[in-house]
């Protein structure tokens, strides 16, 4: 095989939009790239800080995946030299890891002789991950709604909200496997329903740009948010202080934490942000947009 070199760019992402678990979630404009020449070996390098002790090896996620799906596909992938470059941090609810994913499905279905479908590298991703809400996100861009199971995968792209994204990003990690451990098993059949109808009313919502009711379906989640507010001591603060201010549609938990998104209206996002610095001191704010375009792969000459 000739050797090859192009480039991989990935949004990451924020997920569950309160009572949107596992099944909603939405691209985020931080990025995670890579820069990928076939090579004699598998290595992994960076001079990122969000990519600080990332395994050198072929035992990084982004190999693990594309040879999963070289597996899958009956392809051989060669090794690849990696320069990988991210501002999406590690372990805080922004979709890291299944930008990583989407990453190395992108990488892996490159040496493919057929198209993948964004169909296909949804159902791919969803299978490693468990289920489809970033994972689809770093895909397609912009808003998605999806379910999954082993028997099937599916995704409805629902556009790109006009909204800034004011994320409360604390420093503490929170590991999904650790924010899963604190969920209940069952909940009961008349909860079931309630947080149901919550979620079903967060979708109607999204889908007709009415986001001072989704705002309000956020904050009412009985799913994750109840439970994982003892990982995050900030997250009860910052839910009631969006819920207290009108240029604020609502917040959320980021996926599994610890990130806090809140939501505004386009062109809010600054004057929000400066008010809760005001409100909640030293911890990092930052101003996102949901991004548009889902994972882009660039051929690139070699020299």
């Amino acid at each position: 095989m000739s050797e090859s070199s192009f480039l991989i760019k990935v949004p990451g992402s924020t997920a569950n939009l309160g009572p949107g678990f596992d099944s909603i979630g939405m691209a985020v404009s931080r990025y995670l790239e890579l820069d990928v020449r076939t090579a004699k070996s598998w290595s992994f390098h960076s001079h990122s800080a969000d990519l600080v002790g990332i395994p050198p090896g072929e035992d990084n996620l982004v190999c693990e995946v594309a040879k999963y799906v070289g597996q899958l596909f009956g392809i051989r992938i060669p090794p690849c030299q990696v320069e990988m470059t991210s501002n999406i941090p590690l372990a805080r609810g922004l979709g890291s890891s299944a930008a990583a994913i989407v990453a190395g499905i992108e990488l892996g279905c490159y040496f493919h002789t057929e198209a993948v479908s964004n169909e296909e590298k949804v159902r791919i991703a969803s299978l490693w991950e468990g289920h489809p809400d970033n994972v689809a996100a770093s895909v397609y861009g912009g808003l998605v709604i999806g379910t999954h199971s082993d028997a099937f995968t599916r995704v409805i792209p629902a556009g790109v909200p006009k909204l800034d994204l004011v994320c409360i990003i604390p420093k503490e990690e929170v590991m999904t496997k650790t924010a899963r451990n604190v969920l209940p098993a069952e909940l009961p059949f008349a909860k079931a329903v309630q947080a149901g109808s919550i979620g079903n009313m967060l979708t109607a919502a999204v889908l007709t740009n009415n986001w001072e009711l989704a705002g309000e379906m956020m904050g009412e989640d009985l799913y994750h948010q109840p439970y994982r507010k003892q990982l995050i001591p900030i997250l009860d603060k910052v839910l009631t202080y969006a819920a207290s201010e009108e240029d604020i549609y609502g917040a959320a938990l980021s996926g599994a934490g610890p990130t806090i998104l809140c939501i505004t209206k386009q062109g809010d996002g600054k004057q929000v942000s400066e008010k809760m610095r005001l409100a909640f001191g030293e911890v990092e704010i930052d101003v996102l947009s949901p991004a548009p375009d889902g994972v882009q792969l660039t051929n690139r000459s070699l020299d």
